[in-house]
């Protein structure tokens, strides 16, 4: 089920009515939202509810039995309680209990998303040596939003392992990981800030419903007129046939791209905070202007900000973090971010995706040292070039179907000059515009909200109806999936 769907509409009005009736009532309320969650999780394919299922049953017991593993926390004199728990509370027993539960929801999410990727490259790779090898290749469905769930359960796991959480009552972890607001495309968000919104419920009066709608309504603008008018008539028509494209086109096209994600996936976050917002959740930013960044260190904290921090909590942090030589550390920042471009896509573009920002942030590093920056206007809008452009230059991998594409669209870039009709005045203001959006004061929305929850009630319904019906009257008469579905 999309969000910007009549469907979705009837669903989620239905469900914001039901919900706030059975508020009170801890258990019927548990019950509904994670049948709701499966209804709309079952939408696109009803057999994949018993995969989202069966990943609740089988991380809800692994918690449990991780939790019971724990040693009595040991309190040393001088040394931080959250140190202690780290340190004294882990078992050899909690240890295999762990790599158990997180080889579990691996093997669950490899078998689904990487199976075929690396069937193939085992029989390409033993074929160049000369070995024909009949490695069976299945053609295998990728379940929407697995990575997701995937990633929120192994946080689960790791977080009551390291005595950060305890284990959430059986209901209420099912309601975490099924929640549907979240659960296809994120934000990745953890037990430990979505239990205690269970526990104490909001007020209705005290939700802010001005600001839910505003956050709507401008991710439906992101995704249905922005995403949607650049991937139609600039990107996908480049991408698919960059040899057909002149250089002009092909980097009106990149630059396009760069802004058809951002639009898309903050789009989609948008309306997932929005939503969470009606029912009385506050799930974590996953944008802050990413294009305004300064360097890729600020880039990575400005984009999907929770996969992010779930990469520097839960992969980088464990290989070692910061805390070996310069030499261990840069290795760490590139297994991190090669896995991070794994965890995307089971291709090789994905991988050169991940290693591209992997590489830029070792670089990064080096150059700068223990220096701060130079805080001229030259020097930072020299810094701002040199890491949208390596975004952009990464964007490439990302987007192409293939390798052997990205190259002949770098080719294009600097040897195709001619005729460019896909330059057209609007997709140059669009992508222009949605730039230089990143760039608008920080608290320019929140301003705007607080001045808009002042007018009457049924003004601001009349205004956000409105502003559907001209998103509905600009965007193309068929809403294509959310770009990271797919992830």
């Amino acid at each position: 089920m999309l969000f910007p769907t009549v469907d979705f509409a009837i669903f989620f009005i239905v469900v914001l009515a039901i919900s706030w009736l059975l508020r009170p009532y801890a258990v019927p309320w548990r019950l509904f939202i994670i049948g709701a969650s499966f209804f709309f999780y079952g939408f696109w394919d009803v057999r994949f509810t018993a995969l989202l299922a069966g990943s609740i049953v089988f991380n809800y017991v692994m918690g449990l039995l991780v939790y019971r593993s724990l040693a009595p926390v040991r309190v040393i004199p001088g040394r931080p309680l959250a140190e202690a728990q780290h340190t004294e509370g882990r078992t050899p027993a909690t240890r295999w209990l762990l790599a158990a539960g997180i080889a579990g929801n691996l093997g669950l999410l490899g078998w689904f998303k990487y199976y075929e990727f690396f069937s193939e490259s085992l029989k390409n790779s033993l074929a160049d040596i000369g070995i024909d090898a009949p490695v069976p290749l299945l053609e295998i469905t990728l379940p929407i939003g697995i990575s997701f769930f995937t990633f929120q359960a192994i946080s689960y796991l790791v977080d009551i392992s390291r005595g950060q959480i305890k284990p959430m009552w059986p209901l209420d972890y099912a309601t975490y990981q099924s929640f549907f607001p979240h659960l296809v495309a994120g934000p990745i968000v953890r037990a430990s800030e979505f239990a205690p919104q269970l526990e104490a419920p909001p007020r209705p009066d005290r939700i802010p419903v001005t600001g839910a709608f505003f956050l709507i309504v401008m991710g439906l603008f992101k995704k249905v007129v922005v995403s949607s008018y650049l991937a139609t008539e600039l990107v996908d028509p480049v991408f698919a046939l960059p040899n057909e494209h002149s250089s002009p086109e092909v980097l009106l096209a990149t630059y396009g791209y760069a802004v058809q994600i951002f639009a898309d996936f903050s789009g989609y976050t948008d309306i997932a905070i929005g939503s969470a917002l009606l029912l009385g959740f506050q799930f974590p930013a996953n944008f802050n202007n990413p294009y305004r960044a300064l360097s890729l260190q600020d880039f990575w904290r400005r984009w999907h900000m929770t996969l992010s921090r779930w990469l520097r909590d839960y992969l980088y942090v464990p290989l070692g973090g910061s805390r070996g030589s310069r030499i261990f550390t840069n290795r760490n920042v590139l297994i991190t971010m090669v896995l991070g471009g794994l965890w995307h896509g089971a291709a090789w573009t994905f991988v050169i995706w991940g290693a591209i920002h992997g590489a830029g942030l070792v670089v990064e590093r080096l150059l700068r040292g223990d220096r701060q920056p130079s805080t001229a206007a030259w020097a930072v809008t020299l810094r701002w070039l040199v890491t949208f452009h390596v975004v952009c230059l990464a964007w490439i991998f990302f987007r192409a179907e293939s390798a052997g594409v990205a190259f002949d669209l770098l080719a294009r870039l600097t040897t195709a000059w001619g005729s460019a009709p896909l330059v057209t005045p609007l997709a140059v203001i669009a992508i222009a515009g949605m730039i230089a959006w990143q760039f608008l004061p920080d608290n320019v929305f929140d301003t705007a909200i607080v001045r808009l929850s002042t007018v009457h009630p049924l003004a601001q319904a009349a205004g956000f109806a409105g502003g559907i019906v001209v998103i509905d009257a600009l965007g193309p008469s068929g809403v294509a999936p959310f770009i990271y579905f797919q992830f």
